[in-house]
């Protein structure tokens, strides 16, 4: 499922790359505009779900921000590195003395924690949609925002109070409703092209409450197609549908996620959907930067979406499995924080009383 929306995302691209961002505008106009903004918040819902589970598994917060931190930060990493230092160098107009002194190229690497920036020196400035080289990381912050609000709901005892998720996705909603009046001097204007980040926290939060309340709810073909006909009018909108869209996208995609047939055996007990969302985009600007043809939207496609593939394979046995290897160091971190917190809060005996005092 989550590979399947990564290639979607690439797909998504293709346009941007191939033809520059008045192309893309106008594809966002089209009837295909829900199907485009569903695939983001379907991302998202899918990672609420699993991250609740995982929430479950685990008996402290550290080792929770633990998984959530090897699964993201080592992937990406190298995928910075790999931009700046190899892809970077290649295709810059700037000599190898200014790349590597200029602002831009320090600004950069903080990718790597999560800060975004996506401006290499020199680097893609002929492309049709010029000088951004990693531009699908613009969700790398709200994923950990989200991942925040989980460790949040997780203190004020969700996994107890399931309840305080759905009263967490209606605050959110009427939250940014508000905050987006108020910065606009309370006029609503429309959104245009992609769905906001904050209907992406909206989509994770939702994920979680229905693995909490996934017993309770019914899992059946006529509410998807429900759920489906009223994401894709909601994101038709662009006068608050998107809100509808993100509460209901979740349950499409892990609706999907739990009747689609079992995974081929070459992508079975692998995830390959971080590396090709990582790597599409650059891939794509470099394609079309090297081979200037090539810059028709199912040629993009057809061509780096393999490419993409190939390096989510090898970033998951060279990079993300290998990372797992410090799970077994973040569970020992939290039997040793829980075993002090035994320590501390055991109550010491009182000396007994002296028959003679």
């Amino acid at each position: 499922m989550k590979v399947s929306l990564a290639v979607m995302v690439i797909a998504t691209h293709s346009v941007l790359t191939s033809y520059g961002q008045a192309a893309d505008a106008a594809m966002w106009d089209t009837p295909a505009r829900p199907f485009l903004r569903s695939v983001l918040p379907m991302f998202f819902g899918v990672s609420g779900f699993l991250v609740a589970a995982s929430l479950d598994r685990c008996k402290t917060l550290i080792k929770f921000f633990g998984l959530r931190a090897i699964r993201i930060f080592p992937a990406l990493a190298v995928e910075v590195l790999l931009s700046a230092f190899l892809i970077g160098p290649m295709l810059t107009t700037l000599a190898w003395s200014d790349y590597f002194t200029d602002k831009l190229f320090f600004l950069y690497l903080l990718n790597a924690i999560g800060e975004i920036h996506y401006l290499l020196p020199g680097v893609f400035h002929d492309n049709p949609k010029p000088d951004i080289v990693n531009a699908q990381l613009w969700t790398v912050p709200f994923e950990l925002y989200t991942y925040g609000a989980v460790g949040l709901l997780a203190i004020a005892g969700v996994q107890r109070y399931r309840i305080l998720g759905p009263i967490s996705v209606v605050a959110l909603i009427v939250f940014h409703f508000v905050a987006r009046l108020w910065w606009h001097g309370w006029q609503y204007l429309p959104f245009s092209g992609n769905v906001p980040g904050f209907a992406l926290m909206i989509s994770g939060i939702v994920g979680l409450s229905l693995y909490y309340y996934r017993y309770e709810i019914p899992w059946r073909w006529s509410l998807f197609w429900c759920a489906t006909a009223i994401a894709l009018l909601g994101l038709y909108s662009r006068y608050g549908g998107e809100y509808f869209g993100a509460l209901v996208v979740p349950y499409v995609a892990i609706f999907l996620g739990l009747t689609t047939p079992r995974r081929l055996a070459i992508v079975r007990d692998r995830d390959y959907s971080y590396g090709m969302y990582l790597y599409g985009f650059v891939i794509q600007q470099t394609f079309v930067a090297t081979i200037p043809s090539g810059r028709v939207w199912w040629i993009n496609i057809l061509v780096c979406v393999p490419l993409a593939a190939i390096l989510a394979a090898m970033s998951w046995h060279f990079v993300e499995r290998p990372a797992q290897q410090l799970k077994s160091l973040v569970g020992s971190l939290e039997t040793q924080y829980l075993r002090i917190m035994r320590r501390t809060t055991v109550v010491p005996r009182s000396a007994p009383v002296r028959a003679d005092a």
